[in-house]
């Protein structure tokens, strides 16, 4: 209970206070709190006391959550690709108008509660709301983990989507034979090889864009992926790989490796000298640097459009490398490795998108069941 003294009386909003004194970082300061009715009031007072004296009420913070976010960014900016910063400075600023200048302990869950409902009457959808939960989650989350706040506001708060398949798909056997013919067909060499890379390695655009040469040990036939080339700005940015797992080496399929090792022989014989063409791209673009980041996916519209195939996106065929490798019984933890995922659970959840012909395999005739002597498996 309050100590003595701390009696409730009137405040001059009409609400009871009570007014506790406690010692933080050395001073004695006064914690007022409010209640409908005396009782009330008291219980807030004496609650806090007890709180306090566990050591459960944060050091008082005078940074905003604009200010907290910034620093949340900063770090997370050391350990994450500069495309996945950029979505998560872009779900943040949404919040800023209504929250950036509060401070970060002073925020209640009512709070986060308006500034979604703020923003979804400026039409912001229910994916893009359910993204800016997200990220304001994962800031409170630090913020309680470094014990600077009591509790996470967002904790009870919820944004309803409507459901919807996934955008990502594996291709069938019929289209993958198509593409890959396609691949080979394709007028420019450097586009139709990144897509085949894409395709028989698991490789993302800007992995397969970013690979220079040296990167390809066209004798042990195994490929490193060591950077990316991401779009950023309008232009193509060198960066590193997404994540410390996606810095892996991968065993290069036979019919892959005899086309990159016919084209290395061509850039031989072309004069190149074999110092300079190691640190070449080997998918050179028109300013010096590697291709630009959209022109697989531009390509691979064209192939699908003429080849009558439902729309492809660029990923997919990273997807289907992942689903055919699973479909064919490799182990989940060295599809994992070859995925560059940091955990087998990322590939299995999202990669593994069953086959139609591997769906039908599975059939079960009850009559052939019933059938059988008992006793029989």
């Amino acid at each position: 209970m309050p100590k003595r003294g701390a009696k409730p009386r009137r405040h001059a909003s009409g609400l009871w206070e009570v007014r506790v004194y406690v010692v933080e970082d050395g001073k004695r300061v006064r914690r007022s709190f409010y209640g409908k009715t005396a009782k009330e009031a008291q219980a807030k007072a004496a609650e806090y006391q007890v709180k306090h004296r566990l050591g459960l009420i944060p050091k008082r913070d005078p940074r905003t959550f604009a200010e907290f976010a910034q620093a949340w960014l900063e770090r997370k900016a050391r350990v994450r690709g500069p495309t996945t910063i950029r979505a998560y400075e872009r779900e943040l600023r949404y919040l800023l108008p209504t929250l950036g200048n509060k401070r970060l302990q002073d925020i209640v869950p009512s709070d986060i509660r308006a500034a979604l409902d703020a923003l979804a009457r400026k039409g912001l959808s229910p994916r893009s709301l359910r993204k800016v939960l997200e990220r304001a989650r994962a800031v409170f989350r630090e913020a309680l983990a470094l014990e600077l706040v009591a509790r996470d506001p967002t904790a009870a708060v919820r944004v309803e989507v409507p459901s919807r398949p996934p955008v990502g798909r594996a291709l069938e056997p019929h289209e993958v034979e198509a593409l890959l013919r396609a691949f080979d067909a394709w007028p420019t060499w450097e586009v139709g090889m990144a897509l085949r890379l894409c395709l028989a390695l698991g490789l993302r655009a800007g992995e397969a864009l970013a690979l220079r040469w040296e990167d390809v040990d066209l004798e042990a036939g195994v490929l490193h992926v060591r950077r990316a080339w991401t779009a950023m700005g309008g232009r193509g940015v060198l960066t590193e790989p997404k994540t410390p797992s996606s810095r892996r080496s991968i065993p290069i399929p036979h019919a892959t490796l005899a086309r990159l090792r016919a084209r290395y022989q061509e850039l031989l014989e072309l004069g190149i000298p074999p110092e300079e063409l190691r640190l070449a791209w080997v998918f050179p673009g028109r300013t010096g640097g590697p291709l630009n980041p959209h022109t697989l996916g531009h390509a691979l519209r064209k192939m699908t459009t003429r080849l009558g195939l439902p729309p492809i996106r660029v990923h997919d065929l990273r997807h289907t490398y992942g689903s055919l490798l699973l479909a064919n019984g490799a182990p989940l933890e060295l599809v994992a490795e070859r995925m560059g995922h940091a955990n087998p659970s990322i590939t299995l959840g999202i990669y593994r998108h069953l086959l139609a012909h591997e769906r039908a395999a599975w059939v079960v005739d009850p009559e052939e069941l019933t059938s059988r002597p008992r006793g029989q498996a």
